[in-house]
């Protein structure tokens, strides 16, 4: 999405107080992309953005696993039906049917004979079966009452005796084992279907359950992607009431990097004004105590210098004219002033009077009021924002009005709650009816394990109480009785083979058409070629339901159902919305635009330091250069040089040489004065003289740094004044526009996070396919191929029916007592064996 531009790239206010304060507000309205709800906006940097994540898909209860392999029997059973109908899928006549034209004239029951010919050619085999098995068994026992067709209990002894009845016995086993493993598959299949059944249920449940889901997910699904559209609303209207923060703590942190230094010279010089202020009246302090001083020191030293030249002015003196020069050295100078002192500490007092510390202060206020004063001056375009949020909101909300997917669903669910009903009513009788078919099935399997059984018994029994070598008239009750078991399972082979066929015909219509007829055909996809056809059933006219043009058929539905898409693809949804303008809005951001390029916010431009306080800065650096102390430690140094001491010792020895004693006195009490005012310079003077000069030491290394300062902060001061007279828009302009590049990629990631999710992630509808395929799996995998394995098995055992009967009347004769005895040899080696 683009920004619209007019004139140059963008218009912005250039003038110092000038700000694009309403780009902050397009900035916040592209926040945060749908439902990254505890996304805020990042003050030192733009971190990337991150869409919501997948839509959160419904739990669906368990499908039964689509298992495309059958047993072993289902490979013969499934190519006996293909044999026995190969036609394909009848879709003419089923459409007569659905579509209300059927008739049931002899042409429809001719065209459905012959789709049937092969299921009608095994019925008239079977019925040949039930008629025909019977009536020979009917005319062999009257056969054998009569004596004849081995009813006659004489046996005919030969050499080939035993072999042919080793040979009868193992076809006879061989026989009876087929028909029990017959037998055993007949229970198994019976108890399948009867699983698949009862469980059928339970699973049919859980399968429409799933499909009530999967409807009731997808609105909601949209729905959320609406909702996480309000939710992005709503915190973009929490911004609004916080851009001025937002951005102006960005201008803040562009402003820190140049405003800090000066900020922190400024307070460092008014630290070192202070102390040298301080310095300043500790000197004058001392200076005053030190001339005090000096004073009383230098009429100290007068008054005794008076004594002396009055003394040496007697006429009496010895010699003292030749100390006069000597008398001339006791001189103390006791002015100490220093050069431009004054002028210093005016200077220092001006600076000081500027208050830096305020102008610091007014400084930081100002950097700190940025955010709200752009706060204040937006107000009226935050509220007018909101309003295009509210019209943004309800066009996002459009799109699920737009998607008619609630009206499609809500139709299937009442037909699902309908069928739903209708099953409930139905599945106690199919309950009941599949009890009963059960226990049939069982019976049945329970006939045939009886014939086997009395096979097994006549096979065991027979051989066991067998002795070859006996006469066939006196053969043990063993043997005799497994001859009984045999004519008993041919008896009840014979008695009981029609009931059997007639069950496997009943099965084997209904099993093996509904194979041909839905199994079959679904496998191969030409039931859902049938279903494709337009107009067959209202209800799946899913295009026309939707309004959509191009031809929504259940195949491709199907088909990309398996792949488990999204139902924009799968419906064609692109044809009813226009997603990209659904999620377009661009229009609304122009606006914005065009209310932020008419807005500004005067954030004026702070003066740093005023020229009054410069002239004072540069009056004070000024005053230091003319500073000058090297006079005053001068000074310092010749009052600490003083040594009366000497003199005094020189009075002494000029005393020593006077012949009056009157002068001797006075002179030597003249030096004992010279000694304590030298006392006194030592134990008072020169202290005070030591500490001022620790003092003016201390002021110098303090004025030392205080140019450089001065210098530092008047050149810091003009460059960062420079800075935010010439870079302040620049600032903003820069600031404002990283935000907004850091929003649009917001904003960009929620447009292709909404179009992918609605487009690859809104509906997926493969748990529908799973659902169809668990109900063909329960159908056709479970059911009708349990069903079908039932009847196969048990004609089966019916079609060895035949052969176990031959075998097993042949060989009863060998085992069971004869009324008649045959000539025996004896020289004849007959060999005991079964």
């Amino acid at each position: 999405m683009t920004i619209p531009r007019s004139g140059k790239e963008w218009r912005w206010q250039e003038s110092t107080t000038g700000f694009p304060c309403g780009l902050g507000l397009l900035l916040v309205l592209l926040l945060l992309p749908v439902g990254v709800s505890d996304a805020h906006l990042q003050q030192k940097s733009c971190l990337a953005a991150e869409g919501p994540q997948l839509l959160r898909q419904p739990q669906y209860k368990d499908f039964e696993q689509k298992d495309p392999n059958v047993g072993f029997l289902g490979l013969m059973v499934q190519p006996f039906l293909h044999m026995i109908q190969p036609k394909p899928f009848p879709q003419d006549l089923f459409l007569e049917v659905i579509g209300g034209q059927f008739q049931l004239n002899q042409d429809f029951i001719k065209r459905v004979l012959v789709y049937e010919v092969g299921f009608l050619v095994c019925l008239a085999i079977a019925v040949v079966y039930i008629i025909l098995l019977p009536f020979v068994g009917l005319i062999l026992a009257g056969c054998r009452c009569c004596g004849n067709c081995g009813g006659k209990m004489y046996q005919k002894q030969t050499p080939s005796t035993h072999c042919n009845r080793r040979a009868f016995y193992w076809s006879a086993l061989v026989t009876t084992l087929i028909i029990l493993a017959g037998n055993v598959i007949m229970f198994k299949s019976n108890q399948d279907l009867n699983w698949s059944v009862t469980r059928g249920s339970v699973k049919l449940k859980d399968t429409l359950d799933n499909v009530q889901t999967y409807l009731s997910a997808v609105p909601l699904q949209l729905d959320t992607v609406v909702n996480e559209s309000y939710k992005t609303v709503q915190k973009v209207s929490e911004n609004l009431n916080n851009i001025g923060a937002q951005l102006g703590v960005e201008i803040q942190n562009q402003f820190k990097g140049t405003l800090n230094p000066v900020l922190l010279s400024v307070n460092l010089l008014d630290q070192e004004t202070v102390n040298i202020s301080v310095e300043l009246k500790t000197l004058n302090s001392s200076l005053t105590e030190q001339q005090l001083s000096l004073d009383r020191l230098q009429s100290n030293v007068s008054a005794v210098k008076n004594r002396i030249n009055a003394t040496l002015s007697k006429p009496n003196c010895v010699g003292c004219e030749d100390f006069r020069p000597e008398l001339q050295k006791i001189t103390v100078d006791a002015t100490i002033t220093i050069p431009s002192l004054n002028e210093l500490q005016s200077a220092v007092d001006e600076v000081l009077k500027s208050d830096l510390q305020s102008k610091l202060k007014e400084v930081d206020v100002y950097f700190q009021n940025i955010p709200q004063r752009m706060t204040n001056d937006i107000e009226v375009l935050v509220s007018s924002s909101k309003q295009v949020l509210d019209e943004i909101k309800t066009q996002v909300s459009q799109i699920a009005s737009d998607i008619p997917l609630s009206t499609l669903t809500t139709a299937i669910q009442e037909f699902l709650n309908f069928a739903e009903t209708e099953i409930q009513k139905v599945l106690p009788i199919v309950e009941r009816a599949e009890y009963i078919r059960w226990s049939v099935c069982v019976a049945l399997s329970c006939v045939v394990l009886f014939v086997v059984a009395c096979y097994l018994l006549g096979l065991t029994f027979g051989p066991a109480g067998l002795k070859p070598k006996v006469d066939p008239t006196k053969r043990s009750c063993t043997a005799d009785c497994g001859g009984t078991f045999l004519m008993m399972g041919a008896g009840f082979s014979f008695l009981f083979s029609a009931l059997l066929m007639i069950a496997v015909a009943i099965s084997f219509v209904p099993g093996g058409n509904v194979y041909t007829v839905f199994c079959r055909p679904w496998d191969n996809g030409q039931i859902l070629k049938f279903l494709d056809t337009p107009g067959l059933i209202p209800l799946l006219d899913i295009g026309v339901a939707l309004g959509v043009t191009a031809n929504v058929n259940i195949s491709d539905l199907y088909r990309d159902c398996q792949k488990n898409q999204s139902l924009w693809m799968t419906l064609h949804l692109y044809q009813l919305v226009n997603l990209e303008e659904q999620l377009n809005v661009t229009r609304y951001t122009e606006e914005i635009v065009k209310k932020f390029e008419s807005t500004n916010v005067t954030l004026t431009t702070i003066n740093l330091l005023d020229s009054e306080i410069k002239n004072k800065l540069s009056t004070f650096s000024t005053q230091v250069d003319n500073f000058k102390i090297d006079a005053v430690t001068e000074r310092i140094n010749n009052l600490t040089s003083i040594n009366l001491n000497t003199t005094a010792d020189k009075l002494d020895q000029a005393a020593d040489s006077q012949s009056s004693p009157d002068i001797e006195s006075e002179l030597h009490s003249e030096a004992n004065d010279l000694r304590h005012i030298q006392t006194d310079i030592e134990t008072n003077i020169i202290p005070q003289l030591e500490n001022l000069e620790s003092t003016i030491k201390s002021l110098r290394s303090t004025l030392g740094k205080i140019n450089a300062t001065v210098g530092e902060v008047l050149s810091s001061v003009g460059a960062a004044q420079d800075f935010l007279h010439t870079n302040t828009s620049v600032i903003v302009k820069t600031e404002s526009r990283k935000f907004l590049d850091c929003q649009l990629n917001y904003f960009t990631v929620y447009t292709q996070w909404a179009n992918r999710t609605i487009t690859q992630q809104l509906g997926l509808c493969g748990p529908v396919v799973d659902a169809v395929d668990s109900v063909v799996v329960i159908v056709c995998k479970h059911g009708v191929e349990s069903l079908n394995t039932f009847w196969f098995c048990l004609g089966w055992c019916i079609i060895f029916f035949i052969p176990g009967i031959i075998f097993s009347i042949k060989l009863a004769k060998y085992y069971r007592r004869m009324k008649y005895s045959d000539v025996y040899d004896n020289n004849l080696i007959l060999n005991h064996g079964h």
